[in-house]
């Protein structure tokens, strides 16, 4: 067994956002099982209309990657490096956009962030938040 973390994000922490619009994850460490699939959980509240919504995962030092994108019309993104076992579903209605993990691996362990606007810009170095 082994732990995966979540963390809290609010998007009013990023340039160009309202105090209406954030995101909610847990913030406790989810215990998984290496092999079996996990859920992390993500809601959020927005005055846009049409929100692109955002899971970076950031390993043990090292810097927050981007995995997915999504738009509220359905247009997706996935890295690459995260098709396959990574999975990110938005729901419009519930205003929520969980990422299901199938068979999770140690090299899984992680800060996941879940974000209403991009918080990692190309050639960015720096960690965004100490956690």
């Amino acid at each position: 067994m082994f732990w995966l973390h979540a963390a809290l994000i609010y998007v009013s922490f990023f340039s160009g956002c309202s105090a209406e619009e954030n995101v909610r994850q847990p913030t406790e460490d989810v215990m998984v099982v290496e092999g079996q699939p996990t859920k992390l959980s993500c809601t959020f509240d927005t005055t846009d209309l049409s929100p692109y919504l955002f899971w970076y995962k950031q390993p043990p030092n090292g810097n927050p990657v981007l995995m997915q994108r999504k738009d509220m019309i359905g247009v997706k993104e996935t890295v690459n490096e995260f098709k396959g076992r990574f999975h990110a579903r938005l729901n419009v209605t519930a205003k929520s956009f969980p990422m299901t993990i199938q068979r999770v691996r140690l090299s899984d362990s992680a800060v996941y962030y879940c974000a209403l606007r991009p918080t990692v810009t190309e050639g960015y170095t720096a960690p965004l938040q100490k956690v």
